[in-house]
């Protein structure tokens, strides 16, 4: 097996062998994110371990690869493709002059498992289409709210230029250990198996691997990219970039790039779904004898009418002054407005004077039925 200095993959991203892909993807997201060039401008160290998770992320988030790692580790990539279980292809049987009874005969455990344990002959390699990849951005509340395009480095596999994606250089050869037939015979004692050539994979055609992606079809390229983020999106939106994640096998489609948007928080409103939320003060002439105040919105000031009579607490609403929906286009949820009462502090002697008057003129007791409902 071939020496390497790599490190694991598992211990790369922080996870234990048996990881299911959940937590794999967890870990892949959080290391990517620390480690991103865009996060570590001129960081040669960040850079290079960006790339490294990435690597392991491709190998161990298809299970092909991974399968394929957990058995032969770094040295996988320079083995064959395994062969599926019927890899034995077309298996022919010549028991011509075999001799049953005689006492030499051929143990059939053996033979058996000889021809039909994985190594009877490989398999040409499959195209596979292009793997998904997810890529994690923050943004402000306002690029949230209003729309932004947003400029991305992006690490992932394209189509290897020397070779097109088809992984093989110069004009196919007929394969010399077949004579072109995709088939050998092999013999054990008096029987004759015809298998599908191990060298060829059952083609009868042997192409030279291209140096420069070791006769995958794809290398690891940077990309960068503007992405438009619409607006409406919410921590955990998924913007679709189609066509910018791995490249297939062999000229296969490729995958799709996912931005998941984490939005910062905003000071003043709360966002709940399409709706937002925001506590605004008024005085308590306002609440007692109603008033027309301007509320800051998404769009600037708007008029509120706050009714005679107002509690602090109570919710007033705006329509369509929330947040523009990315499920419902064209449409956009509400604003809730929270008023709350702020009572003057006394400081003044005619301030004083004048809440004197006012509880004189109140007739009612705001507890009165406080003691009835606790009991």
């Amino acid at each position: 097996m071939a020496t390497t200095t790599k490190q694991d993959y598992y211990e790369l991203l922080g996870v234990p062998r048996k990881a299911a892909q959940k937590e794999i993807r967890q870990a892949y997201r959080r290391l990517a994110r620390k480690y991103h060039p865009d996060l570590n401008p001129g960081d040669k160290a960040s850079e290079e371990k960006f790339k490294q998770v990435q690597e392991a992320y491709d190998v161990l988030s298809d299970a092909k690869k991974r399968q394929a790692y957990d058995q032969f580790g770094f040295d996988a990539e320079h083995r064959g493709p395994m062969p599926p279980p019927d890899a034995g292809g077309d298996v022919q049987f010549d028991f011509g002059g075999f001799d049953f009874g005689g006492s030499g005969g051929t143990n059939f455990r053996d033979l058996f498992s000889q021809f039909f344990r994985g190594g009877g002959g490989a398999a040409a390699m499959e195209a596979e289409p292009g793997s998904d990849l997810e890529y994690q951005i923050e943004i402000s509340f306002w690029e949230a709210m209003r729309g932004a395009v947003k400029t991305l480095t992006i690490a992932h596999l394209e189509a290897c230029g020397e070779c097109k994606g088809s992984g093989a250089v110069g004009s196919p050869k007929t394969c010399d250990a077949c004579g072109g037939t995709g088939q050998v015979a092999q013999t054990q004692g008096r029987m004759r198996f015809n298998l599908a050539c191990t060298r060829c994979g059952g083609t009868g055609r042997l192409r030279t691997a291209c140096p420069t992606c070791r006769g995958e079809g794809r290398v690891r390229r940077t990309e960068t990219i503007d992405v438009r983020i619409p607006a409406g999106v919410q921590t955990g939106s998924r913007v679709r970039v189609a066509g910018h994640g791995n490249a297939g096998t062999h000229g296969t489609p490729p995958g799709d790039l996912y931005i998941i948007t984490e939005v910062q928080p905003h000071p003043y409103f709360d966002r709940r779904g399409d709706d937002l939320y925001t506590v605004v003060p008024i005085t308590v002439s306002e609440a007692a004898l109603g008033a027309k105040i301007e509320v800051p919105t998404l769009d600037g000031r708007s008029l509120l009418r706050v009714p005679p009579g107002t509690n602090s607490g109570q919710k007033l609403r705006l329509r369509e002054k929330g947040v523009p929906s990315v499920r419902r286009h064209g449409q956009r949820g509400d604003l809730y407005v929270e008023l709350q009462v702020v009572v003057p502090k006394p400081v003044d002697e005619r301030v004083r004077n004048l809440l004197k008057e006012l509880a004189k003129l109140e007739p009612e007791d705001p507890r009165r039925d406080l003691f009835a409902r606790a009991s």
